[in-house]
This record gives structure tokens, sequence and C-alpha cells, in this order.
């Protein structure tokens, strides 16, 4: 075959750009794979938290501890690959740039010690490129220039205890499952009781007597007095107060429902990582909590997000509907 009709090789960049493509699109497949394991593995860690397998679960946790401390450090390599990408007219120098030698030495040190086989042949064809001496410095961190993070992330010292507490904390959060056991509140000493206390608790002994039926009737009897009113009413006025509500329902329609006002700005708090367990909102050095209102909006959206369609509202939220169309 004549040497003029032969394919030209590929230069050494060029080789190069296709191995961190394909080193980009491995990260963030086994990136994906990750993650949807650690929900697996955390809904477990949930339920042994909910039977109280304390023990089991922080054992256990470590390995989810360890998995999102290996994404973690898969996501900075991809951010690596993705700069040298980038800034890929900087490769064809003879020298490494300085803006690379943190991205370039970080890629050459992570290589060896992770899963990903793309970036090994990225490694070696960085050692051809620049030389053994060069890798071998990288391999050693000899003049620091491999980023912190990854070194840390690659180290293999057991998690810290308030690390593997600090998460138990978040999964019992996210799964709804009370722990640490919050203690009961514990009544009052006898002291503090007044006497009227004393005294309406005589009447309401007579009542009973009075009433040989049981204390699950008068309960029943009890409870439409908490609707202030409402159960005094005729047909027409109880018809025309559900007119008013559905009116003031149709005028102010709940945030977040379709057709709803939202509030323009929208703050997403911070993604939980190993170095920031307990993520929270901060604007500069201020921590941005949420009111009281917010709050009690918070907790009333989840209450009815649990109730099923057509149940019966409670009658402290009745009490509010009714004292708001009052003041209207």
């Amino acid at each position: 075959m004549d040497i003029l009709s032969m394919p030209p090789q590929a230069s050494l960049v060029t080789k190069l750009k296709v191995q961190l493509k394909l080193a980009i699109a491995r990260l963030r497949m086994v990136q994906q794979r990750d993650e949807q394991l650690g929900k697996t593995h955390r809904r477990a860690m949930a339920q042994l938290l909910e039977a109280g397998k304390v023990d089991s679960a922080t054992i256990r946790v470590e390995s989810i501890i360890r998995a999102d401390i290996t994404s973690e450090l898969h996501e900075m390599l991809e951010l690596y690959c993705e700069l040298l990408l980038a800034r890929a007219g900087l490769l064809e120098g003879p020298a490494c740039d300085p803006g690379l030698e943190e991205a370039v030495k970080s890629l050459v040190y992570a290589a060896p010690k992770t899963e990903i086989k793309e970036l090994g042949t990225v490694r070696l064809l960085l050692a051809e490129k620049y030389g053994k001496e060069f890798v071998l410095e990288a391999m050693d961190n000899v003049d620091g220039k491999v980023n912190p993070k990854v070194v840390k992330k690659l180290s293999v010292e057991p998690p810290r205890l308030e690390l593997v507490q600090g998460y138990l904390e978040e999964i019992a959060k996210a799964y709804g499952v009370d722990w640490p056991k919050r203690e009961a509140a514990t009544p009052p000493p006898p002291d503090l009781i007044d006497d009227d206390d004393y005294a309406d608790a005589d009447n309401d002994d007579d009542d009973d007597d009075d009433n040989p039926s049981g204390g699950q009737e008068q309960k029943v009897l009890k409870e439409p007095a908490l609707t202030t009113g409402a159960a005094a009413q005729t047909p027409a006025q109880r018809k025309a107060s559900r007119g008013e509500e559905e009116l003031s329902r149709a005028k102010n329609p709940p945030r977040g429902h379709l057709g709803g006002p939202k509030s323009p700005v929208t703050v997403t708090p911070p993604r939980m990582t190993t170095d920031n367990v307990h993520p929270k909102v901060t604007l500069g050095s201020v921590e941005l909590k949420p009111n009281k209102k917010m709050e009690d909006a918070a907790a009333a959206a989840s209450r009815r997000a649990k109730e099923p369609e057509g149940s019966v509202p409670d009658i402290s939220d009745l009490e509010r509907r009714f004292a708001a169309l009052k003041k209207r």
C-alpha cells in the first residue's frame, strides 16, 4: 500500500479528547447507578431504625457513607475531565499548562484508585504526553498540586462518629422515622395544679354519674361545642356559610395548586454531602430559616396531603376558617 494513501494517524490530543468524552459518559452512568442503589440502602436503614435495630443500622450506614464519598469523587473527576475537554487547546504544548496542572495531576492521582477504566486510559495518554517523571510526581503528590478533597476522599479512614450520627438522623428525618426517640412531655407537678382544675374534675365526675353510658358518648356530645356556634345554626345559615367558604376558596386558592399564585422566588436547599451532613440555606454568612407562618403552612399542607379524599376536616381547622369568615 502506498504511504500517501494511508489514513493519517490521530494525534495524541485527539485520542485524549476521545477518552475524556468516554470517561465523562462512564462517570455519569456510574453516578446514576450509585444514586439508585443509595435510595434502596437508605430505605433499608430507615426500616432498621424504625424496628429499633440501631446497632445494626450504625454499622451498615458506613457503607452508605463510603458510597456517597465515592460518588462525590466521581463528580469531581467528571468536572476535571470536562475542564480538560474545554481547554483542549492548552494540551498542545510540550509542558503542562499551570491552569491545567491541578486537573491533570488529580486525574493521574485518582485514576488507578477508581473502577473507571477510561480514566486509566486517560492517565496513560497523559503519561505519554508529559513523561514518566511527571506521573510519578503526581502519584506521590510531591508538590501538593492534587486537590486535597480528592486525596481525602480516596483515603481509607473510617468515618467519624459525628458523620455516622448525622447520616442516621438525616435518613430518619427523610423517611419520617422518630429517631432519636423524643421524650414524652411530663405532666406538671401537683403543686402547680389550681383548685379550679379539681373543681372541674369534680363536676366531670358528677356528669359521669348522670350519664351511665360512659365517657365515649360524652366526648361525642362535647365535640360539637368546639364549632363556635355552628351546631346552633339553621340549615339555611349552614348552607350560606358553606357558600361563603367556597367563595373564599375560589377567590384565594391555596398556594402551589394549579392556577394559584406562586412565589416568584424559589430557594432549593443544598444537597446533603459528607462535608455538609445537615444542609442549610444561607445568604452570605446568614442562615435562612423559615418563620413561624411558613412552618405552620408547611405543616398544614403536609396534613392535607396525608388525608384521604373526602375526609372530615380537623375541628381546629374549622375554627380557623370560621373565624376568618367572621372577620370579613
